[in-house]
């Protein structure tokens, strides 16, 4: 049975993101009013308490994301003010003090510090979150200019020197298709729109209410601000296993497409395949050409061609969430989007011929790259969906949208179909009481 809680008056205008640390203990909540909290749960009766409050940008905030706790207790936080910023908690020891000739020992108390602000976004930055832990304290940023950023902290005992390791453009990340014969980086020609950097700093907070509420319905015909930054959908979402190195899935825009991007310190960003909820998605490759390992070069023939736009859509993309993989063969990848519908991605990585024998290689010769299965497509929200995200095992995807409801999506047994499990949402009472709420949980 699922137990809910309920905090009365979190903030005192919109929340905009809620965050658990890795323990679920403590959560991390932010809103319009530029305000971060931190709650602390009781674990005796399931209440959770404000541990710090504190006005942390000079805009609406967007996202907050925890580190891993070996890195101590650090959060991330992006913001409408085109900055992302990094706090830490910090012990204060208070100094004795005198009272009646008697010296007494304050017990010490502790505080968010903010320990480097990351001024590089020349738009408002939608999303922050820390990579794995196994890949070192990293950060991914992504804003409404449409780059994606990565940053590495320099100097983990201070905090204070971020190096900007990766700024890419997600519309123009070159394609590049790997097989076990050797590495080719396949030409792509990229279409890549004029960016529109209109800025947010000084708009009335309405509008910024509006491009944070994300409306359903997508208007194309209204010029600059609004379509791009009310319409558009900016997430990130980290591949949580280590095999496959540095692998990030990221949307932008407006056209309603999530790229899955190989990182690398050795080579520019490529992206590995996109996510296409209008086609089935098929590896962004051709053919592997027979060839020894010790080749390499671009393939032969015309280049590949593909396009990106920012074209509006009504299915914008507004979040995404990448499965921990648990032992699977194949990865999941949930995405929520504007026209209110819930889908998650069968992603299949790329096929190494040498573990294959003829047989299994000849059946396998169509799906060299990384390919991907739409599982399941869901519009029981009716309604923009705003956040996906799994449990810690991967087989529990929970979605929550306009519709003021969490709704839960449990595979079958052989995970080959995708069910509701249930909804939780909270409700207002009668007018009788309307300073009470209710709770309403529905279990399938």
């Amino acid at each position: 049975m699922i137990q809910t809680g309920l905090i009365q008056k979190a903030h005192s205008d919109l929340v905009t993101d809620a965050s658990y640390d890795y323990y679920g203990l403590r959560l991390a909540t932010c809103g319009l009013d530029q305000r971060i909290k931190i709650w602390q749960l009781d674990g005796e009766n399931g209440s959770w308490s404000v541990e710090d409050d504190w006005k942390a940008h000079d805009a609406a905030v967007s996202k907050v994301s925890w580190a891993h706790p070996e890195f101590g207790p650090i959060i991330a936080s992006s913001s409408f003010d085109r900055t992302v910023k990094i706090w830490e908690q910090a012990t204060v020891v208070n100094e004795p003090q005198e009272v009646n000739g008697a010296t007494s020992t304050q017990p010490s108390s502790s505080r968010w510090v903010e320990r480097a602000v990351l001024l590089d976004a020349r738009g408002t930055v939608r999303a922050v979150e820390f990579a794995p832990h196994h890949f070192g304290l990293k950060l991914a940023t992504i804003s409404t200019d449409n780059f994606l950023r990565i940053y590495e902290c320099l100097e983990q005992p201070s905090l204070t020197t971020w190096q900007l390791s990766e700024e890419v453009d997600v519309l123009s990340i070159p394609t590049s298709t790997y097989s076990s014969y050797h590495s080719r980086a396949h030409s792509v020609a990229l279409a890549t729109p004029t960016q529109t950097h209109a800025p947010l700093d000084g708009a009335p907070a309405s509008l910024v209410a509006q491009a944070l509420l994300q409306q359903q319905t997508p208007a194309p015909s209204r010029p600059g601000l609004g379509s791009r930054e009310a319409d558009g959908g900016w997430c990130i979402s980290w591949c949580k296993e280590r095999y496959w190195g540095e692998i990030i899935a990221a949307g932008c825009g407006v056209n309603g497409l999530i790229k899955i991007i190989q990182l690398s310190p050795s080579r520019r960003p490529t992206t590995l395949l996109v996510l296409d909820p209008n086609a089935p998605p098929t590896p962004l490759a051709v053919p592997a050409l027979p060839s020894t390992k010790e080749s390499g070069g671009s393939p032969s023939g015309s280049p590949l061609q593909v396009q990106d736009s920012e074209q509006p859509t009504p299915h914008s993309i507004i979040s995404v969430s990448w499965a921990p993989s648990c032992g699977r063969s194949y990865h999941l990848v949930a995405t929520g989007s504007r026209d209110g519908r819930v889908r998650i991605w069968k992603v299949k990585p790329a096929i190494d011929r040498d573990d294959l024998d003829e047989m299994e290689e000849a059946d396998a010769q169509d799906e060299v790259g990384w390919t991907a299965t739409l599982v399941a497509d869901h519009d029981d929200h009716k309604s923009s969906v705003g956040r996906v995200d799994w449990n810690v095992t991967g087989t529990v995807l929970s979605s929550a949208g306009n519709d003021g409801r969490i709704r839960l999506w449990k595979a079958t047994i052989g995970g080959t179909i995708w069910r509701p499990a249930g909804t939780i949402g909270v409700e207002q009472k009668s007018e009788a009481d309307h300073n009470g709420r209710s709770e309403d949980v529905d279990m399938q």
